[in-house]
Formats: C-alpha cells, sequence, structure tokens
C-alpha cells in the first residue's frame, strides 16, 4: 500500500539534508535506502512513476511508501488517498544496505562542518569504543562529518550505548539505514 503526503511537509528538511518539494517526484520509504530511484506502479490503473527516496516514512502499519503530491497525482491517486502498488528499485547508492537487509543502528554524536572537529570527538569517544568512526556526508551543496558509534543490530543495542556515552555531554542521537 502507498499513502501521499503534502502541503504540511512542504519546505520542510526531508532526511536526506534537503527540502520537501511536493511537486518533486520523491517518496518516503522505510525500505529503501535514502537517495534510492524506485518505480511505483498503481495496480488499479497501471499508471506509473519514478520516484527518488528522499525521506523515511510512511509509519502507518501496511503502508510501505508515501508519495509525493506530484507522484500520486501521476498515478492517479490523489483522491483515495492511498493505492495498491508495486515498487521496483531501479537503483540504490553505492554502500548502502541491500533492500531486504534488517535494518542497522548507530549512535550518532555529532555531525560536524570541520572535519578536524569531528576526529577531536572520534579520538576522544575511541579511547572508550573501538567502533567509533567518522562518516562523510554531502547534502544541500554542502559538506559534513558525522561522528558515529556501530553498526549495531537492534535498536536496544544503540540505546544502551547511546545512555553509556550521553556522559561525555555531546549530543547523541540513533539513526538507522
Amino acid at each position: 500500500m502507498a499513502s501521499w503526503y503534502g502541503p504540511g511537509f512542504h519546505g520542510h528538511k526531508n532526511a536526506a539534508g534537503g527540502f520537501y518539494d511536493q511537486e518533486d517526484l520523491t517518496a518516503a520509504s522505510i525500505a529503501f535506502p535514502l537517495g534510492s530511484h524506485a518505480m511505483v506502479t498503481n495496480l488499479d490503473n497501471g499508471r506509473s512513476v519514478e520516484v527518488t527516496i528522499t525521506d523515511r516514512g510512511p509509519f502507518k502499519k501496511g503502508r510501505k511508501i508515501d508519495l509525493s503530491h506530484n507522484a500520486a497525482r501521476m498515478i492517479g491517486m490523489l483522491d483515495r488517498g492511498t493505492a495498491r502498488v508495486r515498487i521496483s528499485l531501479i537503483s540504490k547508492p553505492a554502500g548502502t544496505r541491500d533492500v531486504g537487509a534488517p535494518l542497522r543502528y548507530w549512535v550518532q554524536i555529532g555531525s560536524f562542518s570541520e572535519r578536524q572537529h569531528a576526529e577531536q570527538v572520534r579520538s576522544k569517544l575511541a579511547l572508550y569504543y573501538a567502533d567509533v568512526h567518522v562518516d562523510r556526508l554531502d547534502a544541500d551543496h554542502r559538506r559534513y562529518y558525522r561522528v558515529r558509534m556501530g553498526a549495531f543490530a537492534t535498536r536496544s543495542a544503540a540505546e544502551a550505548r547511546a545512555s553509556d556515552s550521553a556522559r561525555f555531554g555531546l549530543p547523541v542521537m540513533i539513526v538507522t539505514e
């Protein structure tokens, strides 16, 4: 099942680091890595649209993808709000998890515009944890350096690490991919 989202989210930051534009051909999904391209076909009328996964969701049981307003219009599902669809992966960014692979969890301890600052935090945490690393992220024409620990197979393991590492007084968040 697919649903769509639009006006209430238009102009807000999306999970990929850009801004949601309800007229772009984008979608939200937790089934595919951010930056993936997928073909979504409405099973009731056969109409299809190619979308880029730029956000996370939907979070309603039984739904696999939230389409942008324009993508939903293109496959004829605006009026009903939901549609039975087939989702076919076209491509995914290099280095991302395979579709169907279990989610992995990381504990993120900050995001920095300067690599030097990220490396300082990484060095401090590496004295206590063996799995601390710096990931580079290019988003919205800017470069960020994220200090992360993991990956963890379960959210509870990530939560335990987040709780333990909060003692350093740095911002802690759990991210999934």
